[in-house]
Formats: structure tokens, sequence, C-alpha cells
């Protein structure tokens, strides 16, 4: 399990998101207030953007985020209008490594996920490789379930052009319903492609995750933020509603999508 936090709108130094809010990713590094299967978020972190050429960008590390002693810099350099973090609680059997820790990204998304599939390892995965192209499977990394459940995102929308992301995250959706019938799967994902924010609060067989949005945080006059736990302590977050898709773009109104 993991905590996870997006920002839309008007360029801000990564400061004003990722370390100044009250509950911040930081905060909820050692002291998160919703977490269920585990008390920390030490196992690393990661946060994106996307950079003056329009591909996204990462940064990431496996110490835990209170250690990093680059943030600070980071913090005053870094000024964009988009960012993705995460800091991570790491599950048996995907162990700490850059190659297993978020954002995950290509030429156009950034990827994080919140949750876990049961029995991963031994079911599911096998499933997915059967399904990828040798050129996406390549670019995996690692041997989390997040990454893997990304890579078969980028192939449905690989082998449907006209595919819209939102129709690919339910696609994928429907696809892991079939395959996990009675197994236990939390799937809370926040991407982007850049131009949006797309946050899909889900589970099967199971309770979801907490996850919140805001259009009106006083500390953020100019942009949205989506989080798993609110970031401040602003009346105007909201959560997000089970089983839906959350669409936020900087200049139309959020969507909701029902699974």
């Amino acid at each position: 399990m993991c905590r996870l936090a997006a920002y839309i709108g008007t360029p801000i130094p990564l400061q004003r998101f990722l370390l100044d809010p009250p509950h911040s990713l930081v905060v909820q590094s050692w002291a998160p207030q919703e977490l269920r299967y585990a008390k920390m978020n030490a196992d690393g972190f990661g946060l994106g953007w996307y950079a003056a050429d329009g591909q996204p960008a990462t940064y990431r590390n496996i110490l835990p985020i209170w250690n990093d002693t680059n943030l600070n810099a980071l913090g005053r350099s870094l000024e964009y209008g988009l960012y993705l973090a995460m800091v991570r609680s790491a599950t048996a059997g995907n162990p700490l490594g850059l190659g297993n820790t978020q954002p995950f990204f290509d030429r156009e998304l950034l990827f994080t996920h919140n949750g876990y599939i049961g029995n991963f390892h031994a079911d599911t995965r096998l499933r997915i490789d059967r399904e990828l192209m040798p050129e996406i499977h390549a670019d995996i990394q690692g041997n989390t379930d997040s990454e893997y459940l990304f890579a078969l995102l980028r192939q449905l929308l690989h082998q449907d052009p006209e595919l819209t992301i939102e129709q690919a995250l339910l696609k994928l959706c429907s696809r892991l319903t079939f395959w996990l019938e009675d197994t236990e799967a939390l799937l809370n994902f926040v991407l982007s492609d850049g131009e949006r924010l797309y946050a899909l609060r889900h589970a099967l067989n199971h309770d979801c995750p907490s996850l919140y949005y805001t259009t009106d945080d006083d500390s953020f006059p100019d942009g949205q933020l989506i989080a798993s736990e609110r970031l401040t302590p602003s009346d105007y977050w909201q959560p997000v509603p089970e089983h839906q898709l959350l669409i936020i773009d900087r200049h139309e109104p959020p969507e909701l999508i029902a699974l």
C-alpha cells in the first residue's frame, strides 16, 4: 500500500505541493491517517512531472522521503503545472529497488497505483505476460503488480489507437474482474497524459482505499488536487466515489464515470 497525490493547474514550485501542506506526503510517510495495512510509508518515494519537451520526467529514491536531502533544493527549483507523487509501503514479494518505485512512465503517461492484487505472482502476472507485446514487456524493470498493470494499460492503448485513456482504464478493470473472480484487489490509480489527471477509486472483493479531490482549496487557488488523504484541512476536499473514475482537466469541471 502507498499514499498518492497529484496536482494540476498554474505552475507552482514543487515545495508548495510536496512539502508545505500540513498533511503532505512527507507527513503521510510517517503519520498516515487512513492507511489500513501498514503503519508507515518508508519504502521509497517518487515524483513525476512533464518536462519542456512534453515528455514525463521522474525523480525516485528507495530511501524514506524524510531522508532525502535533495528535496529542499528540488522543491525550490522545480516549477511545473502538473505533479504526481507517491510514498511507498512495499508489499510482500515486491522488494525495495528503483525498478519497483513509482511513478512509472513512458513517452506520454505518468502512472501510480495504490493497492495490490492477491496471489499476483502465481496467477495474474502470468496472464499479463501472455498479453504483452515483446517491446512493452521489455520495458518492465521491476516485479510489482503496479508496473504490470501499467504495462497492460499501455498494451490496450497500443492495440487500439482510437481508445481513450478513460476507455482503456475501464477495459483494464473489466479484464481484471474477469480474471480475478474471488481474488482481492485494491485498484486506486492516479495517472496523467500531461493534459489531464485520471483518478480511479476501485477494488474487487474488498473495500476501496481512500481517495480525495478538491478544486477549491485556498492553498492552491489556481489548481486542483487528488490525494489518498487530504493534504490540507480545507472543507472542500471530497471523496472520489467508490468504483468511479474521476477526470480533472485544467479548463473543464471535474467529470465522474461509473465503472
